[in-house]
């Protein structure tokens, strides 16, 4: 027998040989999967953004089935998504609250200025590190779009200085709000009364408005206009009780800088 032939005969029995054994390694190392896993990964949004807690859409499924987890955490997917999930698990899809990013941010380039020119890698995390940022005010959004490459939806980008969000893309991932290393992003429920105050600098109010033009000086006149007490002002800042709320939105109508807004009307 020829040497090329031989070869030829050894290779092609090892490949048999292989073969085999995985053909015999799939029957007696086969785990069952449950089929429902496969359908509630079919019906769900394929993001993989990690919003509902697991590592992805793949796993989500799994811990529905073999957890209990609950089957309306698909942010992505809303209301029609946890109805299938329900369907194919044959339970209650339970109310389901549409959430929607915000950026908590006035400051657009012509209400703050920078205190450096930054030359480094364009990225917010990389400004953050060289004193904090370069714009005057250390709690804004640092405007260098980790957001923006974060979201899978294409809802976020740099517009003026600052992040603004498209809301009707916007799923409610949270993706933006992990990538943002000065947490000026935040999910709150969807509303169309409810309003949220833009700004989250908590110096002392004549700092702040060396800083910027656009931001909280803590005056209180938003508290005292709220008439189910659903605002306090805590270290120079106001928060809103979106709980207490009713949406009346007189703390708009009295806020002396206009951060005070009702997301849905943007």
């Amino acid at each position: 027998m020829s040497p090329i032939l031989l070869a030829i005969v050894i290779v092609t029995v090892i490949g048999l040989i292989g073969a085999v054994i995985l053909v015999a390694a799939s029957i007696f190392m086969y785990v069952p999967v449950d089929e429902r896993v496969e359908k509630i990964t079919a019906v769900l949004a394929g993001a993989n953004c990690g919003a509902c807690g697991c590592a992805g859409c793949a796993d989500y499924a799994k811990s529905i089935v073999e957890d209990g987890n609950a089957v309306n955490k698909c942010t992505p997917g809303g209301a029609k998504t946890a109805a299938a999930i329900a369907e194919i698990m044959g339970v209650e899809a339970g109310a389901s609250v549409s959430m929607k990013a915000v950026v908590a941010c006035s400051g657009t380039c012509g209400k703050t200025s920078k205190r450096y020119e930054f030359e480094g890698l364009q990225s917010c995390q990389a400004v953050k590190g060289l004193y904090g940022g370069d714009g005057m005010c250390k709690f804004g959004c640092l405007g260098y779009g980790d957001c923006t490459r974060a979201c899978a939806f294409d809802a976020i980008h740099i517009l003026d200085g600052i992040a603004k969000v498209d809301r009707e893309k916007c799923v409610g991932c949270g993706a933006c709000a992990a990538a943002c290393p000065n947490s000026v992003i935040s999910l709150v429920p969807e509303h169309k009364r409810k309003p949220v105050v833009l700004c989250q600098n908590k110096d002392k109010g004549a700092d702040t408005r060396k800083a910027c033009t656009a931001g909280c000086i803590g005056c209180m006149k938003c508290a005292k206009a709220c008439p189910k007490e659903a605002i306090t002002v805590e270290n120079n800042l106001a928060y809103i009780d979106q709980d207490k709320c009713v949406g009346c939105q007189l703390c708009v109508k009295e806020c002396p800088v206009g951060i005070i807004h009702v997301p849905a009307n943007e």
